[in-house]
């Protein structure tokens, strides 16, 4: 693919970058990436996600050959998701607080309302490390499953999804989940946190997509950016993965 036909793919990283940046979902650490076809996948420059700038392009970087010189290490976890997920179209490594702070305690957020729904296949990686080795990085791609995202203990996350956006989206919606984990595990006893989920028939009635639910969080999450276009942004319906 030639530097123009790419382009419009590039630009869709670059704000699912600035995106993940400007809600606080990364810090100077975390990449995102999307699919370019079977072999190779776009990441985003590597340096902090916030500082981006516009037009600024990304690596190319295939999936079956060693990374390219100046890409970051961790992105071998991307190869090895697309490696093994072909329906993944968008790939974000990122640093929620919230989230974060959680996974410490090996708490992964549980649905307890309508966005937190989405969150019901997520998987815990108990690996605190670094992955930067290719076996490692299998090994999280394969912990993931069919799951949209994985916490990491003490590392944040890892997200999915059929375009960038949509990981981007999950990653949002991981966040929100673990903010209401906390609030409710600060606000109430032991037997009332435990009464304070959605049953399984009322997470899978809430693991809607219909009706431009992603589509318009996205709206509402790239509103503020340069280059923010909902050209060539698709988002098919969910597949919600098994529950762990």
């Amino acid at each position: 693919m030639s530097a123009r036909d790419l382009e419009p793919l590039d630009r869709r990283v670059r704000v699912a970058a600035r995106t993940l940046a400007r809600h606080a979902l990364v810090q100077a650490w975390g990449h995102c990436s999307a699919r370019i076809g079977e072999d190779a996948f776009v990441v985003c420059a590597s340096r902090p996600m916030s500082r981006i700038g516009v037009g600024e392009a990304g690596t190319v970087v295939r999936i079956d050959a060693p990374l390219p010189a100046g890409v970051l290490g961790e992105v071998r976890i991307h190869q090895q998701i697309y490696r093994l997920r072909p329906d993944v179209g968008g790939v974000c490594r990122v640093m929620p607080p919230v989230t974060t702070a959680l996974s410490t305690l090996g708490v992964v957020p549980v649905p307890r309302h309508g966005v937190g729904a989405f969150n019901a296949a997520c998987r815990f990686w108990e690996d605190p490390r670094l992955l930067r080795d290719d076996a490692l990085a299998a090994r999280l791609a394969q912990h993931l499953g069919d799951a949209p995202a994985v916490v990491m203990r003490g590392n944040g996350a890892v997200t999915v999804g059929a375009s960038v956006e949509l990981a981007a989206c999950f990653a949002w919606c991981l966040e929100d989940a673990a903010r209401i984990e906390h609030l409710v595990r600060s606000a109430a006893d032991a037997p009332a946190v435990a009464a304070a989920r959605l049953t399984a028939e009322e997470t899978i009635a809430r693991q809607v997509s219909t009706g431009a639910v992603f589509e318009r969080l996205w709206e509402h999450l790239s509103a503020d950016d340069p280059e923010a276009c909902t050209d060539g942004v698709d988002f098919p319906p969910v597949e919600w993965g098994s529950r762990p």
